[in-house]
């Protein structure tokens, strides 16, 4: 065997373990494709992370991890990937989900009049009682290029038909 072969076995053997942690995963074991090309390439897919093992990695017993989101390239042992993957994945998630959450509070605002709702609903979403937007309300909003996106309880929870106390979000529609 020579050195591609044992790095082309070395990435099968981590593909197969990231699978095996439940992680989906594509292998680019094209060789005559430059890296430069193939990174590129995993770049505009949007994979969130790619393991790089060239022969000198391999040598060493390691691979290289880097993250798309956070924009770092870091070694890990070649025997640990599966488990630094899935601990970094999981963060990045968690950075993502925060990162939106933060923002979709930010850009909603209690509001207690249907003009209220049109005028931050412009450029946000307005959290505004049912009970005022009706449907007469609503039809004013829509004039106006803006929708009830979603009906909940005050609790946070979906309600099943129309009733007393649901919270409307209103935003613009697309």
């Amino acid at each position: 065997m020579n050195a591609a072969d044992d790095v082309t076995a070395a990435a099968h053997k981590v593909r197969d373990a990231l699978r095996d942690a439940g992680i989906r995963v594509g292998l680019d074991d094209r060789v005559n494709t430059p890296f430069g090309r193939r990174a590129v390439e995993a770049e505009l897919k949007g994979y969130p992370i790619r393991v790089e093992i060239g022969p000198r990695d391999l040598k060493a017993g390691q691979a290289a991890v880097v993250t798309r989101i956070r924009g770092t390239k870091e070694q890990f042992a070649l025997d640990d990937i599966a488990s630094k993957v899935v601990t970094i994945l999981d963060a990045e998630q968690q950075a993502l989900y925060a990162e939106a959450l933060a923002s979709r509070q930010a850009k909603t605002f209690d509001v207690s009049t249907i003009d209220e709702a049109i005028e931050v609903a412009a450029s946000g979403w307005a959290r505004i009682p049912w009970d005022i937007v009706g449907v007469e309300g609503e039809a004013k909003a829509n004039a106006s290029g803006i929708t009830v996106r979603c009906l909940f309880r005050a609790d946070g929870s979906v309600p099943d038909d129309d009733e007393p106390g649901m919270v409307a979000i209103l935003s613009r529609a697309y």
